[in-house]
């Protein structure tokens, strides 16, 4: 029987439960702190076991010994690894629910790689706006965007400066570059002159060109030759005609000289004769890792090949590149590459609060490359946690 006396009692004890716990998240230093991880910083050299706090949508600390008791909310790492915000410059995300897919995966940052051009750019521009994720995106040097089975470029028409630069006007907040694919069957012979139309359009915004090489009708050389310090050029392990080793096996030096002078060489991975091991191993042995790792991640390649970015990550694993290099070359690294990235890639104290937790795992991997080669890894990155603008994110 609830009598006065037991009545008051109950009320009054959980008055005391109440405040205390108003108290504590009143008392807290921290929002969250992200607990007992390895944390793998490349910006700062860091690579050990702290703890990572942060407040509001900035990392607050970096250090060991972070007391959970000075958070609000707590991320158990143990066993984890702790890394700056993925982030995928090379994607093609054309659907409302992709940059969240990619977000899921530990992506808190990514670039669609030209998928539309300025007849259709609002529909990338869109997908960009309502993203839950940092998207950025290279407008399509042709106007048409990505066709098939006949290339954009087989018609030269379809590279109109005027209408490219239009368009970059219109979206300068989300637009960061512009993207030309230059294979022989996208191209043709024109291959050289959509690069100097690339240039042109890029040239009053001080923007970057990617070009997607690859069995060009051009030597790789030529092409070089038109770029400009903070190009990229993705695919940088297709296999030949016309990759970065000559026919004897020599790396270019052209590539030499492109890298010194500020090109940056990114892969690309995606599905069709962009990567091989063969390629890549041979590329890795010769000294020329690349300075980005990117997915290509598609609609198809969420299903083949790619899957997702920490699989494309994993196979650098296996294919020996340590550890902290692979992190590098899909935080850091990428971050360097855009200016709209400039603040993320790291987990400096007063940068935004982008952090992926990742699980590697050991065992027996499978992994494939375009030439659907299966080869076995014993590591595989896999995420685990997602805190994006410093708050966790529902997976």
């Amino acid at each position: 029987m609830l009598t006065r006396r037991s009545l008051l009692r109950r009320t009054a004890a959980a008055g005391v439960a109440a405040f205390s716990g108003v108290a504590r998240v009143l008392a807290a230093r921290y929002d969250l702190v992200i607990t007992g991880g390895r944390v793998i910083d490349p910006v700062d050299g860091l690579d050990g076991s702290m703890d990572v706090a942060i407040r509001g949508d900035r990392i607050a600390a970096v250090e060991p010994g972070i007391a959970a008791s000075d958070a609000d909310r707590v991320i158990d790492a143990r066993g984890k690894l702790v890394v700056p915000g993925l982030i995928d410059i090379h994607t093609h995300t054309r659907l409302d629910e992709m940059p969240s897919i990619c977000l899921s995966d530990g992506v808190t940052s990514l670039v669609d790689g030209g998928s539309q051009g300025a007849d259709r750019i609002e529909e990338i521009i869109d997908v960009a706006r309502s993203a839950p994720n940092r998207v950025r995106v290279l407008l399509n040097v042709a106007r048409t965007g990505i066709t098939r089975p006949e290339g954009e470029f087989m018609d030269i028409s379809h590279a109109n400066v005027p209408l490219a630069q239009e368009a970059i006007e219109r979206h300068l907040d989300l637009i960061v570059g512009v993207k030309a694919r230059l294979s022989a069957t996208v191209a043709g012979a024109n291959d050289l002159e959509v690069v100097r139309r690339a240039q042109a359009i890029v040239e009053p915004f001080n923007l970057p060109v990617m070009v997607h090489i690859g069995d060009t009708v051009s030597p790789l050389q030529d092409i070089l030759q038109l770029l400009k310090p903070g190009d990229i050029v993705t695919h940088v392990y297709a296999p030949t005609p016309h990759g970065i080793f000559d026919d004897d096996g020599q790396l270019l030096p052209e590539v030499i000289a492109a890298r010194r002078r500020g090109i940056w060489f990114d892969i690309g991975h995606g599905r069709i004769a962009h990567i091989t091991w063969k390629m890549a191993e041979y590329a890795l042995e010769r000294g020329f890792p690349p300075d980005t790792i990117s997915s290509d991640w598609s609609v198809a390649g969420s299903t083949d090949q790619v899957f997702d970015f920490p699989n494309v990550l994993s196979k650098f694993l296996l294919l020996g590149m340590p550890l902290e290099q692979v992190i590098a070359c899909g935080s850091a690294n990428a971050a360097r590459v855009f200016p709209a990235f400039a603040d993320r890639g790291t987990l400096r104290v007063g940068s935004p609060a982008d952090v992926t937790v990742l699980d590697l795992q050991d065992g027996a991997f499978e992994f494939v490359d375009n030439e659907n080669t299966v080869r076995i890894g014993q590591q595989k990155l896999v995420a685990h946690e997602v805190v994006l603008g410093g708050k966790r994110v529902d997976r």
